[in-house]
C-alpha cells in the first residue's frame, strides 16, 4: 500500500451529532429530535424519504462546521440553523467527505456513503436568491442504512479502516459513487 493509500484507508477523527432532524412530510418544516431510529434499508423513523431498500437517500448529513461557512456566502451573520437546509444529521469533528465509499457507526447505526447532497433549485426559493450556489460543495453526503440503531444528540461518528464491501450489487454501487466523484 502506497502512502496515499494508507492515508486515504484511515479517518483517525471522531465526530459527534450536533443536530437531528425528520422531515414528516415533502415541504413541510422540520422536527428537531433528541433521538432517532435508523431503520435497516428503511431511512428514518419519522421521515418521508423513500423507505426502498436501495434507495441512496434515506439519510442526509451536513457538516456543521459548513453551516457558518454558507451563512457567510449569503451574508448573513449567524450560522445556518440545520432545519433550513433540510439535512437529517449535522456533525461536527470530522470531514464527512473523507466517509467516501465508506460503512460508518452513528450511535448504534451502521450507515453507508452513497454520494454528495448536492443542493436543490428548492432551497433557493425558500431561503432566497444565492442559496444554491452559497450551496455547493458545503451539502453534506447521502447514506443509507445497512444496520439499524437508537441514533442521539452528542453520538459518536466514526469509521473503521477502509473495508471491503462484498455484496455485488454494494460494490457496483461504490463503482457508481466513485465515478460520480472523478
Amino acid at each position: 500500500m502506497s502512502p496515499l493509500q494508507e492515508l486515504l484507508a484511515g479517518v483517525p477523527q471522531v465526530g459527534q451529532v450536533r443536530w437531528i432532524g425528520v422531515r414528516p412530510k415533502a415541504r413541510e418544516a422540520m422536527l428537531e429530535v433528541e433521538a432517532v431510529e435508523a431503520r435497516r434499508e428503511a431511512g428514518l423513523t419519522g421521515d418521508h424519504s423513500r423507505p426502498e431498500p436501495r434507495n441512496a437517500r434515506q439519510v442526509t448529513l451536513i457538516q456543521w462546521e459548513h453551516l457558518a461557512v454558507v451563512a457567510a456566502l449569503l451574508g448573513r451573520d449567524a450560522p445556518m440553523p440545520p432545519s433550513e437546509l433540510r439535512r437529517n444529521i449535522a456533525v461536527a469533528g470530522i470531514n464527512l467527505f473523507s466517509l467516501k465509499g465508506r460503512r460508518f457507526r452513528i450511535g448504534q447505526a451502521l450507515l453507508e456513503t452513497t454520494g454528495w447532497c448536492q443542493p436543490c433549485a428548492r432551497l433557493e426559493e425558500r431561503l432566497g436568491r444565492g442559496t444554491f450556489q452559497a450551496m455547493r460543495g458545503h451539502g453534506g453526503i447521502t447514506a443509507r442504512v445497512i444496520e439499524g440503531g437508537i441514533i442521539r444528540l452528542e453520538d459518536a461518528v466514526s469509521v473503521d479502516p477502509l473495508e471491503t464491501i462484498s455484496d455485488p450489487q454494494d460494490n457496483d454501487a461504490r463503482q457508481g459513487w466513485q465515478a460520480r466523484l472523478e
